[in-house]
């Protein structure tokens, strides 16, 4: 299992996520962050006078892949968060170790398998 966390343009949000979910993707935890980087900002003006805003409105999205949709996913927030100017984003992927559903207490595939790839389970389950 892959952990993809992505930085993309806010209004750029509902087209990520519809490519996700047509990626094979079944869960999506988002978070309103700042983010400074090769952008640096931009200017803004107030009663007539400019400043600078050094960090720019961006949203996190975080998503848990098995190895068989993670490209797809990927490629997904690829092209969905396009824009082709400076600031489009990140992507990350990390592996997890370990998933746990707080509720009923299962561990590892089981927890990860009804999280994000339920109707490969039951598939798994069937066989």
């Amino acid at each position: 299992m892959k952990k993809i966390e992505a930085i993309v343009r806010p209004f750029r949000l509902n087209e990520v996520k519809e490519a996700l979910l047509n990626a094979g993707v079944s869960g999506i935890t988002v978070t309103e962050v700042k983010a400074f980087g090769r952008q640096k900002g931009r200017t803004e003006l107030y009663r007539g006078a400019g400043y600078l805003v050094d960090f720019v409105p961006k949203v996190k999205m975080e998503v848990v892949a098995t190895d068989s949709i993670l490209e797809g996913a990927v490629e997904a927030i690829l092209k969905a968060a396009y824009t082709g100017r400076m600031g489009d984003g990140e992507i990350y992927i990390s592996s997890i170790e370990r998933a746990m559903h707080i509720r009923t207490g299962e561990t590892e595939s089981d927890a990860a398998c009804q999280l994000i790839e339920p109707r490969l389970c039951a598939v798994k389950r069937a066989r």
